[in-house]
Order: structure tokens, then sequence, then C-alpha cells
């Protein structure tokens, strides 16, 4: 596995891949705060690299879907809801409700919840993207000021008409 830190408009990012996929985004805050292994190595090299490159693109709003290979580990179930969020648009929000219907089991809302707490590809992954009910932000590994940016990052921004 290597790895690189990278800053970003949340802070700093800890990104892991092995040869196959991306296995890791790490935030610098929250519970899935930045960190590195000791068996991990540090070079900004193929999948890494390839993030890195997209990630910097998505920040400058130059990138609205990723195209990396993904490999995030969990139960089947947590695997189910990673697969699920990545069908969720730029820009668009879901309900945890709306996340459990989707993958087939509408009472499994609390669930979805949590798994969707252990991704461990924020962003890649927009876990970032599914809200509360209400419409409240709600819980984020990374904490809500993340959640926060990169929902402005991705709103739609107004556009003015200009007379002449």
């Amino acid at each position: 596995m290597h790895y690189i830190k990278m800053m970003s408009p949340v802070g700093e990012l800890v990104i892991a891949a092995d040869d196959e996929a991306l296995r890791f985004v790490h935030f610098q805050t929250g519970k899935m705060a930045a960190r590195e292994e000791p068996e991990w190595e540090q070079a900004d090299r193929g999948i890494v690299k390839e993030t890195r490159k997209q990630l910097e693109k998505y920040f400058a709003k130059k990138l609205r879907d990723f195209d990396l290979p993904l490999g995030p580990r969990g139960t089947g179930f947590q695997e189910r809801v990673w697969r699920e969020l990545t069908n969720i648009g730029y820009g668009a929000t879901i309900s945890y409700g709306e996340l459990a219907k989707r993958i087939g089991n509408a009472a499994a809302s609390r669930a979805v919840g949590l798994a969707n707490g252990r991704n461990p590809i924020p962003i890649i992954i927009p876990c970032h993207r599914v809200i509360g009910a209400s419409g409240k932000l709600t819980g984020y590994g990374g904490g809500l000021p993340i959640k926060e940016t990169l929902l402005a990052l991705e709103a739609p921004q107004a556009t003015l008409a200009v007379h002449g």
C-alpha cells in the first residue's frame, strides 16, 4: 500500500491505494482522521497519483465524476450502501431513508447511516450527499463543517444574465 498527504479546501487528506484500487481517503479531523499505517510507503504514483489529480480538479470545479478503481472493504451490507452512494449525482442530495429504499431495505435507514459513516473513501464515494429527511445536515465522518463545504462546492452557481 502506498500513500500521499494532500492539502485541500477541507484540510489535509491522506490518500492510500494498492496496485489494484483506491482503498482510503482520510480527513485530518473526525472519525476518519488522517493517518498512515507504519507499513505504508509514501509514493505519489499509480492510483494515488491519479486520485490526487482528480481531487484537485474536483476542488477546482473542473471534475464532477471520478473515474478511479475503488476497493473499499467492509461487510456485504456496507459495500452495497457504498456502491449505491456512487449513483448520487454531483450536486444532488438524498435522505438516509431514500438511500435505504434504493438498496432494497426501506426500514434500514439507521443501518444505512452507520454504513455511510464508515465509508473509507469519502468525497469519491460521495457520502456527503446524504442528509437527514428534514433536509438538515446530519453526521459526517470528517465533521459537519467538511460536509457543508463539500455540498457548497457542488451547489449550482447562479449565473448573471448580461444584457447589452
